[in-house]
């Protein structure tokens, strides 16, 4: 089988070369003109080889590089530029650069390039740590949970990971199918709660052409294109009833029915599922199905809220800091003492997003070189002002169910009919909030 090389520049001219001279060569040639699109590719493309254009609008060579090189260390990366310089090459190469050739380039001396990055690229045996290599932890707890993690990613068995939003359940989710066997297959990503009920099943299993209004032509689902690797169900919790006998089917089977079809498609992916739910609660309530909860959580990874583990906030801030600094090209060296003190003793009910989010501001809003105190607790104060959408949804519920009893005075049955609610969901609406229409009567 040919080794895949992804190309990545913005001159379709360049594109164009490349792919014929390295197609030529017996090599199978992806392209993507921009960086951005690249990192998009990356996963599911997978290739043993990545050669880019360093000067590009908005992510530039050397960015795609540093991405590629935090989360797939062992890829090689060969950087083409009609900019290089001597200097330029030195520090490119000492920062893991493969190969640095400059424009225009030699077929014959690219072509040898090649050939090495992909005998390395071959030869390289991920370290130890690089499967977990995104994840930074100083906490015992998070290092006991990846310890466990390590040894269910050797086996096929379902995972269902919980926490909080925002704790990096996608991140442990990766980790996991980094040190796997299927390491070199897809890792897809879908979030359950993010696709409207009626989209889901045609992006988790697929369509044929004529299947609805709109399928034009035949539609792979996130699980086909998974094949041999990884597909990952962020808030399965969130599923539909329906579809989730349709997944039981599909996990008892191993084999899928695209919308639309009469065929059956053979399936080989490892499911890793994550919610912030109770799914026991859930299996409780008849809100999740018994069969597919024991299916899906052979294994369960819960990860700690970050006030759980205030050891790592100091590490992760740095982290960002350190990022973000580079982004908005600022000269930050860190935090002042007192504003790392706000930041661990904060309560972080946004766990690492947020964190992430306070760091990202107050980089932003930076003019020296030590962030203040001042500017993180503005920024943690400015992020607590956001709620959850579930709460405010119950929010603006219960506000609008007490103007409603206003209105009519604590008539249910005109409150009902203002609302088009029957008396009965109304009453439920009502004792949800723990409202009493009595007290919006008129003496």
């Amino acid at each position: 089988m040919a080794e895949k090389i992804l190309i990545v520049d913005d001159d379709a001219d360049i594109l164009q070369l490349l792919s014929m001279r390295l197609t030529a060569a017996g090599f199978e040639v992806e392209t993507a003109d921009c960086a951005e699109a690249a990192v998009n590719r990356l996963d599911l493309s997978r290739p043993q080889l990545v050669i880019t254009d360093m000067r590009m609008k908005e992510m530039d060579g050397m960015a795609l590089f540093e991405h590629i090189h935090r989360t797939m260390p062992a890829l090689p990366v060969i950087i083409l530029t009609a900019h290089g310089t001597i200097p330029d090459a030195v520090a490119a190469t000492q920062r893991g650069v493969f190969g640095y050739l400059t424009k225009p380039f030699d077929s014959a001396v690219l072509l040898d390039q090649v050939k090495k990055a992909l005998r390395v690229s071959a030869g390289a045996a991920p370290r130890q740590s690089d499967w977990r290599a995104n994840i930074i932890t100083q906490s015992p707890i998070v290092e006991d949970l990846l310890a466990r993690a390590q040894l269910v990613a050797q086996s096929d068995a379902s995972v269902v990971i919980r926490g909080e939003s925002g704790t990096g359940k996608e991140l442990l989710a990766r980790a996991i199918h980094n040190a796997s066997r299927r390491s070199g297959k897809p890792f897809v990503a879908i979030n359950c709660a993010a696709i409207p009920e009626q989209l889901l099943e045609s992006e988790l299993f697929g369509y044929v052409k004529g299947a609805f209004t709109g399928a034009t032509r035949d539609h792979k689902g996130l699980f086909q294109v998974a094949e041999g690797g990884t597909i990952f169900l962020d808030e399965i919790g969130d599923m539909p009833l329906l579809l989730q006998s349709k997944l039981l089917r599909v996990l008892q089977e191993r084999q899928l029915t695209p919308v639309g079809s009469t065929q059956t498609i053979p399936l080989n992916v490892r499911i890793i599922s994550a919610t912030h739910r109770d799914l026991k609660e859930e299996v409780a309530s008849s809100r999740f199905r018994e069969d597919i909860y024991y299916r899906l959580n052979v294994v369960e990874l819960s990860i700690p809220p970050l006030s759980g583990r205030r050891e790592d906030i100091p590490a992760l801030a740095n982290h960002f800091l350190a990022t973000l600094a580079e982004k908005y090209h600022k000269n930050i060296n860190g935090f002042s003492p007192e504003a790392m003190e706000i930041l661990v003793s904060a309560p972080w009910p946004g766990n690492v997003r947020q964190l992430l989010n306070v760091v990202e501001q107050s980089v932003a809003l930076c003019t020296s070189p030590l962030i203040s105190p001042v500017l993180v607790q503005k920024a943690i104060h400015e992020e607590g002002q956001i709620t959850s959408l579930e709460d405010a949804r119950k929010r603006f519920e219960r506000d609008y169910l007490i103007r409603v009893l206003k209105i009519t005075e604590g008539n249910v049955t005109q409150a009902a009919r203002l609302s088009k609610r029957n008396r009965t969901e109304f009453y439920k609406l009502l004792q949800k909030h723990q409202l009493d229409p009595s007290e919006f009567k008129q003496a």
